[in-house]
Order: C-alpha cells, then structure tokens, then sequence
C-alpha cells in the first residue's frame, strides 16, 4: 500500500535512528522529506501511529521539538510490501524493492517465496482445477521458436508448440508427431512427411501444410545464421501437394535433416497469425500461439501462465493451469537449503543433499553441459606456439577447477562422448606447480603478452576461474564477454581464447555438428578444410557407428592439436516430492508438464 512506500522514505531519511529511540523533529521537517504539505504530513502521521509502525509525541510552541520513535523495522515493513507485490504478480519489482536491503532480507524473502510454488487443487462445486506454480531461474525474452536462446526460454517452447517429428529420450529413433508418417526417395533427397488430421493451433485454425513450409522459410528468414542453419538453408525447394501433404528437396544428402525436424527449432507456427502481429510474435505482448498441450494464457511481471489446451491432437493434460515465475538475476536459490526447496514438488537443475526417508527422489537428467576452451588460430600471438598451448593447457589446473566448482554434478571431461578422462597426476596443492610452469614459459619465449579470453556473461564465473589459474601459472589474460547472440558472429574474433559451452543430449550429433561449423571460423584454412570434408561424409553416412568414428577422428586431431582444450562436464538433476507422478524427462532433462499429475 502506499503508506508504506512513505514509510519507506520517512525511515531511510534518518538511517542514524535507531528503532525504539526517541529522536527530535519538527513535523515541517517531515513534510519536506515526504515533499507533501503540513496538513497531509499529520494525515500521514496519524495513519502511521494507527497502523503500530510509529510513536508520535506532538510539542506544541515556537522552537519546541517534537518526539518521532520508529516501532516497526524497516526490513519487516519492506518483506510485507514485497509479499503483496508477489502475489500480485510482480516479482520482480518485489526483488529490486529488497535487493539494496543485501543477502538477509533477500533470503527471508526468498525462503517465504518458496511456500507459494507447487501443486495447488481448488474446488468450485464438483469442478477441480489443478495448479502447477512453477519456479525458472532466469527471464524469458521470447517464446518465438526461431529466436529462442535460453534454455528456459526451450522449454516452454516444448509445452506451447509441436514439431513433424519427435526424438525418443535416448536420442536413437525420430517418431511420428504432427506428421502421422514420411518417406524418401534413394538418395535421400527428397524428403515426403504425411500430417495428421485434424490438429488445430490455440487460436482456433486448423494446420495445414502451407503453415510447415511457411515456418521453414520463416526461419531462414529470421535467423540466417541461427541454431541449426546449415540444416534448413540445405533446402532447395517445399512443395505441398495437398493441405496434409509437405515435400522437401535437399541441395545434397543430409542425414541430419530428420533429427532437425524433431528440435523445437523448427516447431509449426501459424502462417497468417505471424504475418500480422510481424515481430510481435513470440513476444508477452505479441502472440504466443502454436498446437502444442499448453496455450499462452497470458504473462505479466515475468510470469507466464499457461493453460491446457482442450483440443490437443494427443491426450489432453491433467494439469489445467501451470504458472511459470521466472526468477530473475540475484534470485537464486541455494541448493542445499532442503527446507525451501521441500515447498517446489518439482526442482530443475538441483543437487539436493542427505536426502533421507524417500522424502524426495532425483533423476539424473539425460543430458549435460560440456565446457571447454578453443583457441582463435586466425590471431597472431603466443598460442600460434604449439608448445605454449602445452603450457597453458598444463596450466589449467583440472582436479582444482573441480574442487573449485565442487558438486556430485561435476566430473573432468576429456570428450564430446563416453569415454573416461585422461589421468591427472597433479595435486591440488602441488608446491612446484608455480615453478614448472614458470619454467616451461621460458622455454616457450612467453614474455607476458596479455591473452583475450571471450566468452558470453553466463560463463563470466568461470572465465574468471581459468583466468586465475592462468594467474598464478604466470599466463596473463584478459576477460572479454560478449551477448550470446554476438558470439556466434565476428565480434569474436579478437579473441586469443574462447570459452564455449555444449548441451549434450538426445541431438548430440546435431549440436556438435553446429559446433564445428562455428570453429570453423576460427580455425587455420588446412584444417577447416579437413574438418568439413569429414562433415560432409558425416551428413552422408546413414550408418550411426561410422557417424561415430567419424566424429572421433575430428575430436582426436583437435585435441592433438590443443585447438579443442576440455574443462568438465556437468550432471543436472531434477528432484521431485513423491506426491508428484508421471515424470517424464524431455531434452535436458526438463519435465514435460502434460505429462504431470498428484496423487
């Protein structure tokens, strides 16, 4: 309420006050902080000593002072008002109310916070509507499946649209979806996919296949260069027969066209609705609309309500509503604290400790983060020196980056795939660390020219981790963070190091392939080259295990070559309440929320 934002400013205008102690003022005195008139400052007054929050002992005559005494805490005041804008809806405006009061008053918050998510049943008559409040790190930009880049922002893609096809969870078979089949031609060029009939998008249109081939040229429009683009910019021509029949010619053979069909990339969007609303679509404010179990109800202040969509072309949700609040930064939880997170029911991206009594379950989500670290060969310098890349490949202390890092979630990584890490022999507190590789520098006629290390601001932490090892070890380096949708291009390139991350899952050998287009750029012309060669008879070979040795070849030169330098690998898990059935875990580990209902 508004009294209490006066409040707010009356009490930070004398922070060398101490609550329950009389101090002198004069009431004009206090109009003027409040920029208000005498008259309102004793309407104000009088609400104050109402409402407990003050004690006010009037002295009446010229040069008389009088007694102001703050009976309530600011922090207990400012929790109140952030609660109320909570339920209302803003989040986010509860947390800037709080973030300058620090970590305390924040965590009081945060704690009160996590009794509000989970599962929630309201009976109207004999009307049940079930409630999935629903916690996700970070914002949400746009819900637009050719401009997503965050995971959360994936996610909610999966619940809001559908693609022809679906990879089953371990990544191995592409089966129907929105298309009921499909075939090809010998060369594997031409691509026929037969839809299902009768599925219609929230807003009310049947799909048909003008909707497919308007959402694949769509894509190329708007994100040319975009997750994938090597894929739909091989398309040389779509044709569609009849409203349920779509026909792809690929520019050359390419067996990575149906695993792209299955991402949420290339989700089916509505032709005419798109056209109208331009780049409003995807956006809170635009139009959200797709064919998936869950329409866009609605969002405001950073939550996303979605609703089940009744006429979904598979079995309808059990929930009815699920609500999205998406925390935004200096709003993340700790992970060890068990009592906020027992308020959640369903936790993404956790390690929750000491479990006991089957109070909670975990799953080890499929996929996982892969960091490592590539070297921008077009730059002259210090890494064009294959023995300085030994040195601050051996500098980069593993086994104290881990400990640094520490999790059960965490593990040294030495591949793209399954195979052990290489043996460390280092000890975290090896006292001739520091000295070995002072020794090595000099050998390598390192004279101390600082490194540019590039990375995106969501890597920012560990960017700073390597450039302290790389500290101590007598390397100096210099951060450089750039916007995600930045890295990809030439802003880049003045880097001597890039710090990249991988999500591998069920399209691993999609995203790799991604992957080494992208270095491509940044790699000597010789070994380009090579690697796209190899690419290309990747893309060609319908054999999964030559796709896999071809890989490896890749992978294995790059490493001999330390061009490609891994760091660790990360485990995420998803905990859930026993109350909780029907988890089943989507790309990354997330769980689909159609999938959910409570006992």
């Amino acid at each position: 309420m508004k009294i209490r934002r006066h409040y707010f400013i009356l009490r930070e205008s004398y922070p060398q006050s101490t609550d329950g102690l009389p101090f002198e003022v004069t009431t004009a005195e206090l109009a003027e902080k409040l920029d208000c008139t005498h008259r309102n400052m004793v309407l104000l007054l009088k609400r104050m000593i109402q409402e407990g929050w003050i004690e006010w002992i009037a002295k009446r005559g010229r040069g008389n002072r009088s007694l102001l005494t703050f009976a309530k805490p600011l922090d207990s005041l400012m929790l109140e008002e952030a609660e109320e804008l909570a339920v209302r809806g803003d989040l986010q405006s509860a947390l800037e109310l709080l973030q300058p009061r620090g970590a305390a008053v924040v965590g009081r918050f945060q704690q009160w916070l996590s009794g509000q998510f989970g599962f929630q049943t309201v009976l109207e008559g004999e009307r049940r509507t079930d409630t999935l409040r629903f916690p996700m790190p970070g914002t949400i930009d746009s819900l637009d499946p050719a401009r997503i880049h965050y995971i959360g922002e994936s996610h909610l893609v999966n619940q809001l649209f559908d693609g022809l096809v679906r990879m089953d969870v371990r990544g191995v078979t592409v089966l129907p979806h929105l298309a009921h089949a499909w075939e090809t031609n010998e060369a594997r060029t031409e691509w026929t996919f037969f839809l299902r009939k009768g599925i219609f998008f929230h807003h009310g249109r049947e799909m048909t296949s003008s909707d497919v081939k308007y959402t694949l040229t769509r894509l190329a429009r708007l994100a040319p260069n975009g997750l994938y683009s090597w894929v739909y910019n091989g398309i040389e021509q779509m044709d569609t027969p009849d409203d349920l029949t779509i026909r792809f010619r690929l520019k050359a053979r390419n067996e990575a066209f149906l695993s792209f069909l299955s991402t949420n990339r290339a989700s089916i969007v509505p032709e005419e609705l798109c056209e109208q609303v331009g780049e409003a679509f995807g956006q809170a404010s635009g139009a959200v609309v797709g064919t998936g179990p869950f329409r866009l109800a609605g969002s405001s202040h950073g939550i996303w309500i979605l609703e089940a969509f009744s006429s979904y072309f598979q079995e309808r949700p059990f929930l009815d509503r699920v609500e999205v609040w998406t925390m935004p930064a200096g709003a993340d939880r700790k992970e060890e604290d068990m009592e906020e997170l027992r308020q959640f029911q369903v936790m993404h991206n956790v390690r929750i400790e000491g479990m006991a009594g089957g109070e909670w379950e975990q799953v080890r989500q499929s996929g996982t983060t892969c960091k490592f670290l590539t070297v921008n060969e077009l730059k002259d310098g210090p890494l064009a020196n294959a023995a300085f890349r030994s040195v601050l490949d051996y500098a980069i202390h593993r086994k104290e980056l881990l400990r640094r890092l520490s999790g059960d979630v965490i593990e040294e990584a030495s591949s793209f795939w399954s195979r052990p890490a290489a043996d460390d022999s280092q000890s975290v507190d090896d006292a001739d660390f520091q000295h070995t590789c002072s020794a090595m520098l000099r050998e390598c006629g390192y004279d101390g020219e600082p490194l540019t290390l590039t990375t995106i601001p969501q890597y920012e932490h560990d960017a700073a981790l390597i450039q302290e090892m790389l500290g101590k070890a007598g390397i100096h380096v210099h951060i450089h963070l750039i916007a995600a949708e930045q890295f990809k291009g030439k802003d880049r390139m003045s880097a001597d190091l890039l710090l990249f991350a991988i999500m591998l899952d069920e399209h691993r050998e999609l995203r790799l392939i991604d992957l080494y287009k992208s270095m491509m750029q940044h790699m000597d012309k010789r070994t380009s080259d090579i690697l796209g060669d190899t690419l290309q008879c990747i893309l060609a070979e319908p054999d999964a295990a030559r796709r896999f040795s071809l890989f490896m070849k890749i992978e294995d030169e790059l490493i001999r070559r330390q061009f490609l330098m891994f760091l660790y690998r990360k485990h995420l898990k998803t905990a859930f309440h026993p109350s909780v059935q029907g988890i089943t875990l989507e790309s990354l580990g997330w769980v689909r929320f159609r999938d959910l209902w409570f006992r």
